[in-house]
């Protein structure tokens, strides 16, 4: 099976503009979750879906210095633009990822792609049906000839958030939820507003430039409360702009 790394990133942000190409360690938002997707060894090839927005050229800049590949497409139909990715980097899956999750651990990446491949007829899986994960951690994987599917289904929020038309119609796709305690959702971990970028700061000041698995950030983060603290009472939005 060939797996296709999807990962969504534009500039435009409505409460953390900017943020998938802040520096980070001498890296950048983004060149950490390229870096975590190729570590975790899931998928064959990898690719950023950003916009034709003028604003995403510099995107396209930081896809070039990382040297991987982009697509660019539509701001709102994000499904569109997930298509046209596959569709110029054929594959028989795609892994979907998100630039704003810096702090992705390389092995529940793995994880997620090895159980996709071992259920035969699988449509789709995520670890956020039965959320134990932090925010910012999650794994989701498509069928391509599913992700197809959802073209011809998908109207409104459902091409902006790309898979939810799957999950949400479990009577018409095999969908798998996996689950993976203890339950670390008290965590935030994704980045979406300055508060998350404090943590996000915090962690990599302590863990320098590479990924950490997650019991060993958990663990770190349990002994510094206040670090916690700094984005826990933020609301995730039920619906984003990818």
């Amino acid at each position: 099976m060939r797996m296709l790394g999807v990962i969504q990133a534009r500039m435009g942000s409505t409460r953390l503009p900017g943020k998938v190409l802040r520096p980070l360690a001498g890296s950048t938002v983004l060149g950490r979750v390229v870096r975590a997707a190729r570590e975790s060894g899931a998928v064959d090839e990898l690719v950023v879906a950003t916009t034709t927005e003028e604003a995403d050229d510099a995107v396209v800049a930081e896809c070039a210095r990382l040297g991987v590949a982009w697509h660019r497409g539509p701001v709102d139909d994000v499904l569109t633009r997930f298509l046209g990715a596959l569709d110029a980097h054929p594959a028989d899956a795609v892994m979907r990822f998100t630039a704003d999750c810096p702090l992705l651990d390389p092995d529940i990446v793995a994880l997620g792609g090895r159980v996709f491949r071992a259920v035969p007829g699988l449509d789709y899986l995520s670890t956020s049906l039965a959320r134990m994960l932090p925010r910012g951690l999650d794994v989701e994987v498509i069928r391509a000839d599913t992700l197809r599917t959802l073209d011809t289904l998908a109207t409104e929020h459902h091409r902006v958030h790309v898979t939810s038309y799957a999950y949400t119609h479990p009577d018409r796709f095999r969908v798998l939820g996996l689950t993976l305690p203890p339950d670390r959702t008290g965590l935030r971990l994704t980045l979406d507003t300055p508060e998350d970028w404090l943590l996000v700061e915090a962690v990599v000041a302590e863990f320098g430039d590479s990924s950490v698995p997650l019991a060993k950030l958990a663990e770190w983060l349990s002994a510094h409360p206040e670090v916690v603290a700094y984005n826990a009472h933020v609301e995730q939005k039920a619906l984003e702009r990818g």
